[in-house]
């Protein structure tokens, strides 16, 4: 029951002190109503995944394991590795808590959070169509996009434009942002989207794909990792995709804790050790 209570009262005081550090400093009852309508009641902290959490000593996080470097196995070990992971760890630690990895899809990200098969997700990008079902955390961290193609294609793609032509086969993975990034970019070309466990880039090293397209970051790894892709020379990334982590949609409490925490990690330079151990974009 201690324990019970105490998780209750640091609920509450992360809440109010959210509250307080996005507001001007005006009392409460003074013209400041968002003050009044952000106080979370005793109640609606237990029924808070944040709650359940500290309580069980277990946070389930939903993870693809399929994006080199932010979350990947481990081939010697098997092990989640990436920077989503080290972010991930970084919270349950200093939350006090044990991590229970849970594997899924980009597909079943939201509905993963919705079924209750995990607390919280590792980053995704921003897009509205999730938004609608699920709450995004402050982003963790921002990519572009950019296309791949075979080395030996060099020449016949030099561009967006080049690609967005009728007879090319553009490969994405099913239910990323790319997905429906590509539909807009090439209208003129065809769009495949793979199915996990299969990937996009796998259908260009087949030829079954002329390009595919992912993040700067996952392209500098594949690039690395197999000699015969190389990015399209494109002038720049398209969009700037911003990834921040996936909770329940009418869970505020456990939203604000974890906004909290990013927003001081930022600050303290922790999030950007880890980019820098984990990002090479030569």
């Amino acid at each position: 029951m201690k324990r019970e209570k105490w998780i209750i009262s640091l609920i509450l005081f992360v809440a109010f002190a959210l509250v307080l550090a996005c507001g001007d400093g005006t009392p409460a009852g003074e013209g400041k109503t968002g003050v009044k309508s952000m106080k979370t009641s005793e109640a609606s902290a237990k029924t808070s995944k944040l709650f359940k959490i500290l309580k069980s000593g277990k946070m389930r996080v939903g993870t693809t394991g399929d994006y080199n470097p932010m979350s990947f196995r481990d081939p010697k070990t098997g092990s989640y590795i990436g920077y989503y992971i080290d972010v991930v760890e970084a919270l349950a630690g200093d939350m006090g808590v044990k991590i229970e990895w849970v594997s899924t899809d980009w597909k079943s990200h939201v509905s993963g959070i919705v079924a209750d098969k995990f607390d919280i997700t590792t980053g995704a990008s921003y897009n509205m169509g999730r938004a609608k079902t699920a709450a995004y955390t402050l982003p963790i961290n921002s990519v572009g996009t950019v296309p791949l193609m075979l080395k030996k294609n060099i020449g016949r793609f030099d561009s967006w434009e080049s690609i967005n032509k009728n007879g090319v086969t553009v490969a994405v993975h099913l239910g990323t942002v790319f997905d429906e990034q590509a539909r807009a970019l090439f209208p003129n070309a065809t769009v495949k989207a793979i199915d996990p466990p299969a990937r996009e880039y796998q259908e260009v090293l087949a030829g079954r794909a002329d390009v595919s397209i992912t993040s700067n970051i996952e392209a500098s790894q594949l690039v690395k990792t197999y000699p015969s892709l190389m990015a399209v020379p494109v002038k720049a990334p398209k969009f700037e995709n911003l990834n921040g982590m996936l909770v329940r949609q009418d869970d505020q409490v456990f939203l604000n804790y974890v906004n909290v925490w990013i927003a001081m990690k930022e600050k303290q330079g922790v999030l950007g050790q880890l980019r820098n151990k984990w990002f090479s974009l030569e």
